[in-house]
Parts: structure tokens; C-alpha cells; sequence
């Protein structure tokens, strides 16, 4: 499974990812990018395989990737504190992969009807929700 992470700012969501993600699927190929060297020096010491980052790191791995995971900003332009380029939302959003995206109510944008759940806890349901992908998948190849 071909997983790429995607943060900003200081990383911390990206590194819970990685972490959480390494834990549960230590076979999986973590590529961590992030918007600057600081985000993605955080998830490559959390364990990512490869790490990359900027605008254009972005765009081409999620070429590659099967399944993207990081805040909801990385699908709106000039979210994050305006880390998110338009090319780099545009991306993520046209991207074949599954999308998993964490409902961070920060940046003027606001997700409505999502339960009030600690980062911790987001963490995790995001983990289940790749894990329930991950089976998906290998029953598909493998029936």
C-alpha cells in the first residue's frame, strides 16, 4: 500500500499519522510531503520511507499514491495559512487515490455535522479508515 501524507506548519498531524499509520501497517510505503521543510522533517523522524517537499513534491506524488491522508485544507487553496497552493489542492482533488482527510476547523473553513473528537482520536479513526480500505483492497485483488 503506497500511502502519502501530506502537512504543513510544524507537521504534528503528519507525524501522528506516520506514527499511528507505522503501527498499525508496518508493511505499508509511508511518503511523507510537506508544504515546508519543518512539516517534513517532522514525519520523515516519525518513520515516513520517503519524504519530499513543496508545491511540486506534492503534485507529482499524488501521482503515485493509492491513498493521500492529512488535514482537510490540503483539498482548499490557500488553506493552512495559505501553505496549500491551488495547484497543490488541485492535485490532491483530481488525485485516483482514496482520500482521507482529517475535519481541522482552522483557516475560515468549518466542517459542520463531524463529531467534536480530540486530534488523538481523529488520529485513530483515520487509521480505521485506511485499515478498512487496506482489507478492502486485498479482498478485491485476492477473491
Amino acid at each position: 500500500m503506497n500511502v502519502l501524507i501530506i502537512d504543513s506548519q510544524g507537521g504534528g498531524i503528519g507525524k501522528q499519522l506516520v506514527a499511528a499509520i507505522r503501527e498499525a501497517w508496518p508493511e505499508a510505503v509511508i511518503t511523507a510531503v510537506g508544504t515546508n521543510t519543518t512539516a517534513t522533517a517532522a514525519m520523515l523522524k516519525a518513520g515516513a520511507d520517503h519524504a519530499a517537499t513543496g508545491e511540486n513534491a506534492v503534485v507529482v506524488n499524488c501521482r503515485k499514491a493509492e491513498v493521500i491522508l492529512g488535514p482537510i485544507g490540503i483539498v482548499i487553496a490557500d488553506a493552512l495559512f495559505g501553505e496549500i497552493t491551488p495547484r497543490m489542492a488541485l492535485a490532491v482533488a483530481q488525485s485516483r487515490a482514496k482520500r482521507i482527510l482529517i475535519p481541522v476547523n482552522q483557516c475560515d473553513n468549518f466542517v459542520v455535522g463531524v463529531k467534536n473528537l480530540s486530534m488523538g482520536e481523529m488520529i485513530r479513526e483515520a487509521v480505521r479508515e485506511l485499515t478498512e480500505r487496506c482489507q478492502d483492497e486485498k479482498n478485491r485483488l485476492f477473491s
